[in-house]
């Protein structure tokens, strides 16, 4: 049988039989990559559909976005005629819950997400030398945005110090002055919201909750789902040895300890591995054998599947790294391997876009996707914070955005002096600056943002005759063959036939560009950072076939 083929007469698909049939409250699956996950989420809903289960009353969770749309068409399937199943990822379903209960606007604040570069500036003009420097204040941030938990015996709630206190009056305070959000903020406000709100309908909506890739949730993600859960029967799935997002607070101990707040939990395992050769298996399971506290037994390939190919190549430079790869996978192509199904993992980006390019040289498509890489260039920030600021004016984030492009110092002196004048008179930055550009305010060492705002409205004034030409603006703001620019262009043209304003162009394109994450299918060769989520690889049509070829690279 092929890899990544399940079967309902194989013996090997016993956990996914037990899994769809369990009637338990709590339910927790230890499933090894490649072993059939989603087959066994997807065979549990028939089952409950089946059973005669209100489908608007079944809640899948999923981590990230291509996952949530792997499932979409596959749920379709198993839909009843009384309603519709709708997976999504946690912050989604949490933005959703926010902003229909109307909580923004009762705690004041304006759902406007920020981007990374914005995430940044904010974080830094922050005053008070004792949150350190950019690295202190963004693992500050990552800790406030988990709610404080910043490990799993931590109870997520308020700040546990006076420093954490004190910074997360400071970030609050910026945030709602600038009328923006960070998105990591939805999960803890939606927290919030269910703690304090007892007879809140979304405690008691749902009968089932679904969730896959519990091992990447952070203690507040889990409250989250147990508040939600109080009265429903809970089913999740995950890898411990799979966690790696300890950068945002998730820790494999959420999985690993699940039943100590749920001591009736039942406990299945998947641990037989179809997608993969069974060499990769055995390395894999090898290497992570060595992981301390693992609680998942041994991973096992399916018996018949190939051994598969294992290269092992050090290189003198990256031009021949490049070059050495982008043969590689051309002989394969050649031979009949389809380019979706090859993916190059890379630790630096630097490495990836010279794979790429010389990818593309040998003639073969592939498609890069690495973490903000649309905005990630000067010209590329400056043309979204133009975009923005044509479709609002009054765009607060934009405008710090703008003024920091081209400035050694981000224009941080001059912005606090900026910032402390409009807050003391209760207006915009704008419009203080409008003060100084018709002489009714003086304040010192300001100059250079007065330049910067003067040529941004005479940018503005220009760009607002290609208001009623969305592909026009786009060309003027994003040139075509323009490499620094080229990502963004590509997301901003893909927006445009489904974009009837300037305002509504300018969200897309922002929520678009934050993060790129992959296409449910593709039939180009793609290159990642290990840091990407490249479990999604498996969700969006990327497959290690019968004779996968697993190659190690670097100088």
């Amino acid at each position: 049988m092929a890899a990544g083929v399940t079967d309902p007469a194989d013996p090997a698909d016993e956990p996914a039989d037990l899994f769809a049939a369990s009637t338990s409250r709590s339910l927790r699956a230890l499933a090894g990559p490649g072993t059939g996950k989603t087959y066994a989420l997807i065979k549990r809903l028939t089952s409950l559909v089946e059973s005669g289960v209100d489908p608007t009353r079944i809640m899948v969770v999923t981590f990230a976005r291509a996952a949530a749309q792997d499932l979409v068409s596959a749920v379709a399937e198993v839909e009843a005629a009384g309603g519709k199943i709708v997976p999504s990822t946690l912050h989604s379903y949490c933005f959703g819950l926010l902003a229909r209960d109307k909580v923004l606007e009762a705690t004041g604040r304006v759902p406007r997400i920020l981007a990374g570069f914005e995430r940044d500036l904010l974080l830094m003009d922050l005053e008070g030398d004792e949150f350190g420097a950019k690295k202190a204040r963004k693992a500050r941030l990552t800790a406030f945005e988990a709610a404080w938990s910043r490990r799993q015996s931590e109870a997520p709630g308020a700040p546990v110090d006076g420093l954490d206190q004190e910074f997360q009056t400071a970030v609050l305070e910026s945030l709602r002055w600038h009328q923006g959000m960070l998105v990591g903020e939805v999960i803890p406000q939606a927290l919030a919201y269910l703690e304090h709100n007892p007879n809140a309908e979304e405690l008691d909506a749902y009968d089932h909750v679904l969730v896959d890739e519990y091992q990447d949730l952070n203690r507040a993600e889990q409250e989250v789902l147990n508040l939600i859960s109080t009265t429903a029967h809970l089913a999740v799935i995950g890898d411990d040895d799979q966690s790696i997002y300890g950068f945002k607070q998730a820790h494999p101990e959420g999985i690993r300890n699940f039943h100590e707040d749920r001591p009736d939990t039942e406990d299945i395992q998947f641990v037989v591995c179809r997608r993969c050769p069974s060499l990769v298996v055995t390395m894999a399971q090898t290497l992570i054998a060595r992981n301390p506290g693992r609680v998942r037994d041994a991973l096992q390939p399916y018996p018949g599947n190939p051994a598969g190919e294992l290269h092992h190549v050090q290189w003198a430079s990256v031009a021949a790294e490049a070059e050495g790869v982008a043969a590689f996978l051309h002989t394969k192509i050649a031979g009949g391997v389809d380019p979706g199904d090859c993916l190059v993992l890379t630790p630096r980006r630097k490495v990836g876009y010279a794979i790429r390019d010389q990818i593309l040289a040998n003639g073969d498509a592939c498609s890069t996707y690495f973490q903000e890489e649309a905005i990630s260039e000067e010209q590329a920030v400056e043309a979204l914070c133009l975009l923005t600021l044509l479709a609002n004016p009054d765009d607060r984030l934009a405008l710090r955005a703008w003024l920091a492009i081209g400035s050694t110092t981000e224009m941080r002196p001059a912005y606090r002096r900026l910032y402390a004048a409009a807050r003391e008179q209760d207006v915009s930055v704008a419009h203080v600056l409008s003060q100084l550009d018709a002489g009714d305010l003086a304040i010192p060492y300001t100059s250079n943002a007065l330049v910067r705002w003067r040529e941004l409205n005479d940018i503005l004034a220009r760009l607002r005759g290609l208001e009623a030409d969305l592909p026009g603006l786009v060309d003027h703001l994003l040139p075509n063959g323009v490499a620094d620019v080229e990502l963004l262009r590509e997301i901003a043209v893909g927006l445009l036939q489904d974009a009837d304003s300037v305002a509504g162009l300018a969200d897309a394109v922002r929520a678009a560009s934050s993060v790129r994450e992959l296409p449910e299918e593709g039939s180009e060769i793609r290159v990642m950072t290990m840091h990407l989520d490249f479990r999604s690889f498996e969700g969006a049509g990327g497959r290690l076939a019968g004779g996968g070829v697993v190659a190690g690279f670097g100088c």
